[in-house]
């Protein structure tokens, strides 16, 4: 973040290295082939945790201090599925099982902001990783993909700058 500017767009994701976002890109030719739509960067995927939006830039110590709180056990995370969700035209990933860490990461995440004071954007959580922007599909079915997994040992703080992520700060996990 630039030092001049008062605020950043933040959120905590999941944030795959680049097997898995290998693995996760070959999902896009036969998903674009079908669905039409604009392929999302392979450097860009990953799956949102808790999204803030627009944090000043003076809280974001106190921000990584209340992440750095969070006390979940590693996990693997297989994701299986490819969705369509029409309102919004996106066909993304999904894991078809959660792992209960995940939900507890998520929701220590969310105690942790809250007992903080930080505002952040409440919504049922539904973990995913957006692969195409702008496609149209119906309610059928999207073909079937290989599966992706990894090992999740890690969380991290991003800021969104135009087309692009940058790593704020990583959060080891258990």
């Amino acid at each position: 973040m630039d030092t001049n500017d008062k605020t950043a767009r933040v959120f905590f994701a999941l944030w795959p290295d680049r097997t898995e976002r290998g693995g996760l890109s070959g999902w896009q030719p036969p998903l674009l082939a079908c669905c039409g739509g604009r392929v999302m960067r392979t450097d860009t995927l990953h799956a949102t945790l808790v999204f803030l939006g627009e944090v000043e830039a003076v809280q974001l110590e106190a921000l990584k201090l209340a992440a750095a709180e969070v006390s979940v056990a590693r996990f693997e995370l297989c994701f299986d599925e490819a969705h369509y969700w029409g309102h919004n035209h996106i066909v993304y990933a999904a894991p078809r099982t959660l792992p209960p860490q995940l939900i507890e990461l998520v929701r220590e995440l969310e105690q942790n902001l809250l007992r903080h004071r930080f505002a952040f954007e409440r919504r049922e959580y539904k973990p995913h990783i957006t692969l195409l922007r702008n496609a149209h599909w119906t309610d059928k079915p999207l073909p079937g993909m290989s599966q992706v997994c990894w090992h999740v040992r890690e969380f991290v703080l991003l800021e969104s700058a135009a087309s692009s992520y940058r790593i704020l700060a990583r959060f080891c996990l258990m």
